[in-house]
């Protein structure tokens, strides 16, 4: 079982700007709960994700010599990756690409074809630099735009990817409009047919529909899940109003109550949830 911890998409959203010493202090805290990964930061264009500007900087003062949590970063384009990769403590390099059109052009200014070609050079890249693409199938339950969506639309989305030697790639619930009934099929379909490819789940939800859809991914096999504690954040390219992130702690009761072991530090998280509160204006319990 993987936890994917994702301060980086809870504070992108925010309008005020977090101080660097205020995320970094956070991000410290985050590793030395002990999560599989820490989404952190991305190399993207601080025009497009202001909060974000100064990922380069927290991540020279993370603490990485007592945790076994590894970094992922996200970016947009090739640029973002050839800036990423240069980085020695960063294991994973995060794409969004969108199965709507409409997104791609919101979420990353080009189409799809020219996301895929994009994706194909980060993926070559990657393994010259020793890391690991992690895809994201942006609106990959569906989406607002009139876009198709279809599960084979998924599934030919993810072929295309392994094909490319794409290894772990992360159905994302952009809107919050998945339902069981469309994430069950999802995994229980793509996890046997591409036994090469580390599925994960990265779902928004509102706080009365949150376990069912974990429910639904984790009974199709999933063991890769991401999340952000407090529920905080979402995309601020897909909706005006933000449908909150899966939050955490409803992650780790979920999987506690399977009988999964987490391994995690629960006193320290409790740190990390006391520290959360100067980071987003309020107090998480």
């Amino acid at each position: 079982m993987k936890i994917i911890e994702c301060p980086r998409d809870a504070m992108q959203g925010l309008t005020e700007f977090v101080p660097t010493a205020t995320k970094t202090a956070y991000l410290n805290a985050l590793l030395r709960v002990g999560f599989d990964t820490l989404d952190f930061g991305s190399f993207v264009s601080p025009k497009a994700i202001p909060q974000l500007r100064d990922t380069a900087e927290v991540l020279a003062g993370l603490d990485l010599s007592q945790t076994r949590t590894r970094l992922l970063a996200i970016v947009a384009n090739l640029r973002g990756a050839e800036t990423a990769v240069t980085h020695p403590e960063i294991e994973f390099i995060g794409f969004p690409l969108s199965v709507s059109e409409t997104f791609q052009q919101r979420n990353t200014n080009k189409s799809i074809l020219e996301a895929l070609a994009e994706l194909a050079q980060m993926q070559n890249l990657c393994e010259k630099s020793g890391k690991q693409l992690v895809t994201y199938l942006s609106m990959g339950f569906g989406n607002p735009y009139g876009d198709p969506w279809s599960p084979e639309v998924v599934g030919e989305f993810t072929q295309t990817l392994a094909d490319m030697g794409v290894g772990i790639v992360a159905l994302s619930d952009t809107v919050g409009a998945s339902t069981p009934a469309t994430i069950a099929p999802l995994f229980g379909q793509l996890i046997p047919a591409f036994p090469q490819i580390e599925f994960g789940a990265h779902l928004h939800t509102t706080p009365t529909s949150w376990r069912e859809k974990v429910a639904a991914a984790y009974q199709a096999g999933c063991r890769r899940f991401d999340g952000a504690l407090g529920g905080f954040g979402g995309c601020p390219m897909a909706a005006d109003v933000l449908t909150g992130n899966m939050a955490t702690e409803n992650l780790l009761a979920y999987f506690q109550e399977k009988g999964e072991e987490l391994g995690l530090n629960l006193e320290v998280l409790a740190e990390a949830q006391a520290l959360a509160g100067g980071v987003f204006g309020a107090v998480v319990h």
